[in-house]
C-alpha cells in the first residue's frame, strides 16, 4: 500500500526513487502516479497480454510506483468515489473495475485512460472514448522522438454538456461519451460508420477535444492523438494539467519535461521536485500483478 506523507518536502523523497529504478534495470520502465486530486482516488492498472489486473488506494499529494518491462500493454486510470471496506470489497462512482479494490475486470465508463504499448519505441495517449471522470496528463522523461505530453488543458466536468453530464447528490462527477449516451453507430464508429473516412467527430467530441486537445475524443481520433517516444520513464499525473511541470532524477540528472504550452502555465501548481535526499527516507512502491 502506498505510504501516505503529508508534507510537500516528502514528494521530494518519494520521486527520488526513480533514480534507483534508472539502475535496476534496462528491461523494465518506470511508472510514477501522482494523485494531485484534492480528493482520494483508487488507481486501476490493467495488463492486456494476460488480462491481470490491480488497484490500490492513493490520497491526495501521495505517490507510487510501477515497474513494467519491455513488451508491456495496458492502461491506468483513477476510480472515484469509492467506498471499500476492510476486506476490499466495494464499489466506485466512476471508473469501477468490479467490486473490489484489485481490479476484476475492465473499466466501466466514463473514466479518462493512460494507455500505453511498451518497447523500443513507445505509444502512449489518453483516452476520452469512454469518457472523462478526471484530468490525466502524461509526461516522458528523458525521451526520443516526439515524446510530447499528453492529456488535458482543463476539467471536462466544469463545462461538460448537459445530455452527457454524470452526476451524484447534485455534484458533477463525470462526463459521458456521446456513444455511450446514444448509443448510435454514428456516434460509436460501428456499423456503416466504422470507417475513419465516414466516421467524424460530432460537436460533443469537439467539446471535450476543446478541453483535452492532446487526447482521443473519439473512436478514430486515437490515429492522430497516440504519440510515438522511446523514454524510460512516465509520469502519470491525476487531475493534473499539461501545462504544469514536472522534475524527476534521470541517470543522476535533474530532469523536468517542458510545458507544452508553457505561456499558459500556472506557477502556484508547478512542481519542482528537487531530489536531495538520504537512502533510510526513499519509499519504493512496487506493484506485480
Amino acid at each position: 500500500m502506498p505510504h501516505s506523507l503529508s508534507l510537500l518536502f516528502a514528494l521530494f523523497f518519494i520521486f527520488s526513487t526513480i533514480a534507483l529504478g534508472q539502475n535496476a534495470s534496462t528491461s523494465s520502465k518506470t511508472f510514477t502516479l501522482f494523485n494531485n486530486c484534492q480528493e482520494t482516488i483508487w488507481p486501476a492498472i490493467t495488463t492486456k497480454s494476460d488480462n491481470t489486473h490491480g488497484g490500490f488506494t492513493l490520497k491526495p499529494s501521495q505517490s507510487a510506483f510501477y515497474n513494467a518491462p519491455t513488451g508491456w500493454s495496458g492502461r491506468i486510470w483513477a476510480r472515484t468515489g469509492c467506498n471499500f471496506d476492510k476486506n476490499g470489497n466495494g464499489t466506485c462512482q466512476t471508473g469501477g473495475c468490479g467490486t473490489t479494490l484489485n481490479c476484476s475486470g475492465p473499466s466501466n465508463p466514463p473514466n479518462t485512460i493512460a494507455e500505453f504499448t511498451l518497447g523500443d519505441l513507445d505509444y502512449y495517449d489518453v483516452s476520452l472514448v469512454d469518457g472523462f471522470n478526471v484530468p490525466i496528463a502524461i509526461t516522458p522523461l528523458k525521451g526520443k522522438g516526439n515524446c510530447s505530453i499528453a492529456g488535458c488543458d482543463g476539467d471536462l466536468r466544469l463545462n461538460c454538456s448537459s445530455q452527457l453530464v454524470s452526476k451524484s447528490d447534485g455534484k458533477v462527477i463525470a462526463c459521458r461519451s456521446a456513444c455511450d449516451v446514444f448509443e448510435t453507430d454514428e456516434f460509436c464508429c460501428r456499423g456503416a460508420y466504422s470507417d475513419p473516412v465516414l466516421c467524424l467527430p460530432s460537436n460533443y467530441s469537439k467539446s471535450f477535444k476543446q478541453v483535452c486537445p492532446a487526447a482521443s475524443s473519439y473512436a478514430f481520433d486515437g490515429l492522430s492523438s497516440i504519440i510515438t517516444c522511446s523514454a524510460s520513464d512516465y509520469i502519470v499525473a491525476f487531475c493534473a494539467s499539461r501545462n504544469q511541470t514536472f522534475c524527476s532524477y534521470h541517470d543522476d540528472k535533474l530532469v523536468c519535461n517542458t510545458s507544452s504550452n508553457g505561456s499558459q502555465a500556472l506557477s502556484q501548481k508547478w512542481w519542482i521536485l528537487v531530489l536531495k535526499v538520504a537512502l533510510p527516507l526513499i519509499f519504493l512502491l512496487q506493484f506485480k500483478f
